[in-house]
């Protein structure tokens, strides 16, 4: 069986946790860069990381790299990857995104279409024909040039792996489901312990921690481009993967998890999206303003993206909306809050220093995780 090495890309300060993820899955890490961690695998690794993989943004089969500080260097560099190990004769390809940090090249349109001209030409030399009818199916390419140094990968996944599909609606500005995910896993939250998300919006938190709850793999309920190359990863694979997915499924846990939010349609939305997902039985959702926030519940978490104020209209309301969510804290004997934010007072508003604070890149968006910790549960005794 064919070896790959394969690149996860994820959210700029998430590493840590997709390092984990891929362990936990068997396979070994060779390589942890920002916003990216790489590991070998076989066919059956491509995908069980595309269905498995909570963190993840998409999955990409290594095809070469190579230094380019030219044009000229970029098209040769290309041309001598060996695309025809990919790419049946009919393939649709293309450079579907290039990026750019600390390179001499950095246009991204100049450097997709320079690319595409020399896989062309390697493929012309390969299959021995002068046109290519790109009637078959998708190879989409990705490209990330750092410090001149180029890697290629071909995308197995399509559509990014936070689109688990089960959010049809959204709120204005939603948390992405990975990153969701992601900030569930860096506490120690699990299914014997309450989570309250108090600005739940569409419900991303409460579901994705319902998914963890019941041990739902997050890609089980949509598809992957590679599905279609079985010259890479046979169909059977895919099968299996799923299979393996669905046995893992417990829907007789028992949770408690809640989310609130203001608004009465966002939290319709949020239902529906559980219901979408197969978890609505295992999250509470309620029309309530952070005011409210209240719990009779000891050693639970609030696990929440609140308003950024964003929007200039709402910076004025900031201080406010803060100093309530700290008051609310701390009347929640013994809890633990976590909260994502780009809101620059968080701390001073909540009126606690967070115990950790962490970086993360919400898309272009710089934010910090802030993490207050409460004490931990006393073990139990075993009668």
């Amino acid at each position: 069986m064919r070896r790959y090495e394969l690149i996860a890309p994820c959210h700029f300060g998430m590493e840590s946790i997709l390092k984990k993820e891929i362990t936990d899955l068997g396979y070994d890490v060779t390589e942890v860069t920002d916003g990216r961690v790489s590991f070998f695998g076989d066919e059956e690794a491509l995908c069980r990381a595309n269905v498995f993989l909570r963190t993840a943004e998409r999955i990409l089969i290594k095809v070469g790299s190579f230094h380019a500080e030219t044009f000229e260097e970029l098209f040769q560099g290309t041309k001598a990857l060996p695309w025809e190990e990919y790419l049946p004769v009919d393939a649709k390809f293309w450079v579907a995104k290039a990026g750019s940090v600390k390179s001499k090249l950095f246009s991204p349109s100049d450097i997709q279409s320079i690319m595409k001209k020399a896989m062309v030409e390697r493929m012309k030399s390969v299959y021995k024909v002068s046109w290519f009818q790109e009637n078959g199916q998708s190879f989409p390419v990705r490209v990330f040039l750092l410090k001149d140094e180029v890697t290629v990968g071909l995308d197995t996944t399509g559509e990014s792996l936070h689109k688990r599909g089960y959010r049809k609606l959204t709120a204005k500005a939603p948390i992405a489901e990975n990153l969701a995910a992601a900030m569930i896993m860096l506490t120690p939250w699990n299914e014997s312990r309450v989570l309250i998300d108090p600005f739940c919006g569409s419900g991303t938190i409460p579901i994705e921690a319902a998914m963890m709850a019941a041990n739902m793999a997050p890609g089980m309920n949509r598809s992957f481009t590679a599905e279609e190359w079985p010259h890479i990863a046979a169909r059977k694979c895919w099968y299996d993967t799923m299979d393996e997915a669905q046995e893992l499924v417990d829907l007789s846990v028992e949770t408690d998890i809640q989310g609130y939010d203001i608004d009465e349609a966002m939290v319709n939305i949020a239902r529906e999206n559980a219901k979408l997902a197969g978890v609505d039985h295992l999250i509470h959702f309620q029309r309530r303003g952070v005011e409210q926030l209240s719990c009779p519940k000891k050693y639970g978490f609030i696990i929440t993206n609140p308003p950024y104020g964003e929007r200039l209209q709402d910076k004025a309301e900031m201080p406010a909306l803060y100093r309530t969510i700290g008051e609310r804290y701390r009347n929640l004997d013994s809890w633990s809050m976590y909260l994502i934010t780009a809101y620059e007072q968080a701390e001073k508003d909540i009126g606690r220093k967070a115990d950790k604070n962490r970086k993360i890149y919400n898309g272009m968006m710089k934010t910090y995780y802030y993490q207050f910790m409460g004490p931990k549960p006393p073990k139990r005794r075993d009668s």
